[in-house]
């Protein structure tokens, strides 16, 4: 059960595929170099490798709990997060103008993928941290950020998201939770939130609440909603928490996975909140913790997924059984010796190698959004936000993927607990369901990422994935045979654009019956594209002979992926441009 980062893949997806040295030209970055992101990321990894990766048993096991009205966490987890705080940690990749280490986003993502292939129980709290972070240090005035951004960059103050209440599901137009102005410029919150992760926990001194809520008079439906700090303890003049505010965890949610986070119910009766911003832009303002936390729950799919294939191949070393269909041996071999444990390992491999690129490619484009060349930040905003939900939902569908093919390398055993696969399994399958299910991705990518701008963001996505096929097919027999199969993908990717784009206008319901397929075709390919760029990569070390069996094995993983994996590109093609018909007769 010992998890090993891959910090040496990590390290060559930031330096080749997430644009480094354009994002480390940002005046923001202009100290940073590889070594310190090696640094940083080989020291965090041992962190999580000795001291988050040994909770997760026991954090599975034994759960959190709500005692007497008090959060209890399982045993380690208060000291694992104390060292985590003391080693600052939560800061790594934010600005040092609030006491952060100022790292690029790609080193930050890195550093949530080892932290919750570790112990995913344990890695949403600091995920959630630094959504609100990102949102109070965009959105927050000047005020909120000298009084809340320190200690929560420090990790001493934890952060939630609070949306959802139990008649609004994903439909956040229906909340209901009210907001009326104090004469001190204050608002007092009340109403009941759900499914909030770490909404109250033992672990740090504070919990910063973001609340969306309704001021009397508002607009109906999701334009009439606000934003709020509500912190569990308001903050005394000396910047240290004081009174408790009116706010308490009422239960905790009994769940299939990630047993350890305390998934609360929240009360607000009359709670001391401070709106942030203006009223009625309260879910705009949410977006930017929303989007942030998107992305980072695709990175959770890729970190469960290469917990899940170091298991897989651990165990098909180590198992022995059957004799080789070749008869090479008379006698029962290791079954990775197999062809189709061999098949199950390599499409584990490829799928977390894949969705690890697609997420540093993305970070880099996230930098450039915000850190760029002013000129420049549109469009890298745009190629971000094209390619957030498909980090989301590519990353978390895999990883469930991935998960099962665990169990299924492990035989009868994998379905057995102690072994710890299930938990693997158990764990992952959250993923397509938080921030907001696969289909709100999908519907998200093809309304406001598509539609929206008539295509053009998707056809320049299109265009550098041309690009990439122009440059392989000059690079050699390997990386001309993943061009082939790159340039079959992107055309079904093209063919479903257009089909899209005309269908749409006059037949909404049989374009968004094709978005999910359409989000796992795009999402599919834009991992293979970073593979491709990968290969290119690899094979440029390979003749300056470095690192050779390492670069063999990108170069390998590649190819596997083109001829295995996208070609799932051509059957979602024919779901969406084929299938509508059948999908909406059908009587149900």
């Amino acid at each position: 059960m010992i998890y090993h980062p891959p910090v040496k893949d990590i390290l060559f997806n930031i330096e080749h595929l997430s644009q480094w040295s354009e994002v480390c030209s940002a005046p923001c970055y202009s100290d940073i170099g590889t070594e310190d992101a090696r640094a940083a990321l080989e020291e965090f990894g041992r962190f999580c490798s000795e001291v988050i990766a040994p909770l997760a048993i026991t954090g599975d096991e034994t759960s959190s709990k709500l005692v007497d009205g008090k959060v209890v966490m399982p045993d380690g987890y208060e000291a694992a997060y104390a060292q985590f705080v003391e080693m600052g940690w939560q800061s790594l990749s934010h600005s040092p103008e609030f006491g952060g280490m100022g790292l690029p986003r790609a080193v930050g993502a890195a550093a949530t993928e080892m932290m919750n292939a570790a112990d995913m129980s344990f890695g949403l709290c600091p995920l959630l941290t630094d959504g609100a972070i990102e949102a109070l240090s965009m959105k927050g005035s000047d005020e909120q950020k000298a009084l809340y951004l320190d200690k929560m960059v420090t990790g001493e103050w934890t952060g939630t998201m609070n949306l959802t209440e139990p008649q609004a599901g994903s439909d956040l137009g229906r909340v209901r939770t009210k907001a009326v102005r104090q004469d001190d410029g204050s608002y007092a919150i009340t109403g009941t939130k759900i499914f909030i992760t770490y909404g109250d926990h033992p672990m740090s001194q504070n919990v910063i609440h973001l609340v969306l809520a309704r001021t009397p008079g508002a607009p109906e439906g999701p334009k009439g909603l606000s934003l709020f700090v509500v912190p569990k303890f308001l903050v005394a003049e000396d910047g240290e928490p004081g009174k408790r505010n009116a706010v308490s965890c009422v239960s905790l949610e009994h769940k299939l996975g990630v047993r350890a986070s305390p998934t609360a119910v929240l009360e607000f009766d009359g709670a001391k909140g401070f709106l942030v911003g203006e009223e009625n832009k309260g879910l705009g303002y949410m977006f930017v913790m929303m989007s942030a936390a998107r992305f980072s729950v695709g990175v959770q799919g890729v970190a469960v997924a290469e917990r899940a294939y170091q298991l897989a191949l651990s165990q098909a070393q180590e198992r022995v059984q059957s004799r080789p269909v070749d008869g090479s041996v008379n006698d029962a071999v290791a079954i990775i010796a197999h062809p189709d444990v061999r098949r199950m390992l390599m499409r584990m491999r490829a799928l977390v190698e894949g969705g690890r690129a697609l997420v540093a490619a993305t970070a880099g484009w996230l930098d450039l959004a915000h850190n760029g060349p002013e000129e420049a930040r549109a469009d890298a905003d745009a190629m971000a936000e094209l390619l957030v939900p498909l980090v989301k939902g590519h990353c978390t569908e895999q990883a469930v993927q991935v998960a099962s093919h665990c169990i299924q390398v492990h035989g009868g055993m994998g379905f057995i607990e102690e072994t710890g696969v299930a938990r693997l399994y158990r764990d992952a399958r959250i993923l397509p369901i938080y921030e907001g299910t696969t289909a709100i991705q999908a519907n998200d990518l093809l309304g406001r990422k598509v539609l929206r701008d008539g295509g053009e963001t998707a056809r320049r996505f299109a265009d550098m994935i041309a690009d990439t096929e122009q440059k392989l097919r000059g690079a050699g027999k390997t990386a001309t045979a993943v061009a082939a199969r790159l340039h079959e993908a992107r055309e079904d990717f093209e063919a479903s654009l257009e089909y899209l784009l005309e269908t749409a206008p006059t037949n909404p319901n049989a374009a968004y019956a094709g978005s999910v397929p359409f989000l796992l075709l795009s999402g599919n390919l834009a991992a293979g594209w970073q593979l491709g760029r990968a290969l290119l990569a690899a094979q440029e070390a390979l003749e300056r002979g470095e690192d050779t069996q390492f670069m063999r094995d990108k170069i390998a993983t590649a190819l596997f992926y083109a001829h295995h994996i996208l070609p799932d590109c051509t059957a979602e093609r024919t779901r969406i441009t084929l299938g509508a018909a059948s999908l909406m007769a059908a009587e149900i």
